[in-house]
């Protein structure tokens, strides 16, 4: 049986480099990738926990403003019925 050539050897080693380099890409990649994800879900979580914290102020603040609008209302009716009086 005729060995290689050496030229095919050669060619052979570094395929084999590249393909090692590629792995080693890919899983950096991968981890990369990861972590990526991992930070966009917690940001994702921080966004929501904001939003639902401006949602709840903002409900707070049209209560707020409902009970001052009926506090002006009670106020302006016993001013109303003080100034009916008899005398």
């Amino acid at each position: 049986m005729k060995t290689p050539p050496e030229s095919f050897l050669l060619f052979k080693e570094e395929l084999r480099k590249a393909q090692l380099e590629k792995d080693r890409l890919k899983l950096e990649y991968d981890q990369n990738i990861s972590q990526v994800n991992k930070e966009l879900a917690r940001l994702k979580e921080q966004i929501q926990s904001q939003h639902e914290m401006l949602r709840t102020t903002l409900d707070y603040a049209s209560n707020l403003e409902e009970k001052l609008s009926q506090i002006k209302k009670d106020v302006i009716s016993s001013n109303s019925s003080k100034n009916k009086s008899v005398f």
